[in-house]
Formats: structure tokens, C-alpha cells, sequence
């Protein structure tokens, strides 16, 4: 119990760590993935350049309605992540929030949880982000659960993350 505790505070402190650190660049998102006992949680930040193609407060109505249009995609974790089949996870809960505007730059932020009955068969994880953001082209990864920590890139030809 203590160690789940323990890598869940550390894959919370890298997730802050990773974003912390890293400047802003168009086109590339991060994902933080922690994985204790049967939860698998996934933080994706996001650059709201890569996913509407603008990064101020929307002008118009086609605007209004692109950014209504991919909150309701990343909502879909059903969708957008293919947990490894024979480690029965289910999707749980997926939480997005769109940019304030206050800055420079806007991103995307969102977190999708899953339950797993047989988390150890747990050794990959797919994304279809790339089929509806034509923009992305990478995602930049750490990965910390039971089996270690590690880190990786998923783009549009490697959209799969496998451990």
C-alpha cells in the first residue's frame, strides 16, 4: 500500500517536473502515464495550436465550434487509448480543460482514467489521437507503474507506446 502511495506522489511530482520544464512547442503534447495496482491514469497536455490551429480566444463561430468539436473528441478515452486487451481495462472517467487564455500560449489539459482486473498483462497503450489531430506529430512520454519508469515518443507512424 505504502509503495503504491509512494509511486503515485513521484509519477504526480515528475508530471509537474516534466511540464514544468519544458517549453511549449507546437505540434508535440506530453503524456504522463501512472499505473498502481488496477488504475492506469494518463495526463495529456496539449498545445491548443496543434489541436485547433489557433492559440487565442476563438474569433468566430467556426472557431467557437472547433473548440467545442475536440473537447468532445478528447472526452472519448474509449476512443483515443487501447489499453493492451488481455490486461481488461476499462475506461473510467476522462476530465478535459480548455484553455483560460491568459497567456502567451494555450493548452489543452486532460486525464483519463482506467480500471484494470488484470493490470500485470498490462504492456502497451495505443493512441488515435494523430487519426484526429492532423496537426500533432509527436507525443512525448514517461511512464512510471509497477514494471519500472520509463520514457518514449509516439508519433503518427509509432502511435503505439509498448513496455
Amino acid at each position: 500500500m505504502i509503495k503504491n502511495i509512494v509511486l503515485a506522489i513521484i509519477a504526480s511530482a515528475s508530471s509537474f517536473a516534466v511540464f514544468a520544464h519544458n517549453k511549449h512547442v507546437h505540434g508535440e503534447a506530453r503524456l504522463d502515464i501512472a499505473i498502481d495496482n488496477t488504475t492506469v491514469s494518463l495526463d495529456l497536455e496539449l498545445p491548443l495550436d496543434a489541436v485547433v490551429g489557433f492559440e487565442r480566444p476563438p474569433k468566430n463561430d467556426k472557431e467557437k465550434a472547433a473548440l467545442i468539436l475536440v473537447e468532445k473528441t478528447l472526452k472519448d478515452g474509449v476512443v483515443l487509448w487501447i489499453l493492451t486487451p488481455a490486461a481488461n481495462c476499462r475506461f473510467e472517467s476522462a476530465q478535459v480543460s480548455l484553455p483560460k487564455f491568459e497567456g502567451e500560449h494555450a493548452d489543452i489539459d486532460a486525464n483519463y482514467l482506467f480500471r484494470c482486473s488484470n493490470p500485470s498483462a498490462l504492456k502497451s497503450i495505443e493512441t488515435s489521437l494523430f487519426k484526429s489531430l492532423k496537426r500533432l506529430y509527436r507525443i512525448e512520454v514517461q511512464r512510471i507503474g509497477p514494471s519500472g519508469q520509463g520514457a518514449a515518443r509516439v508519433s503518427p507512424n509509432k502511435p503505439v507506446l509498448s513496455w
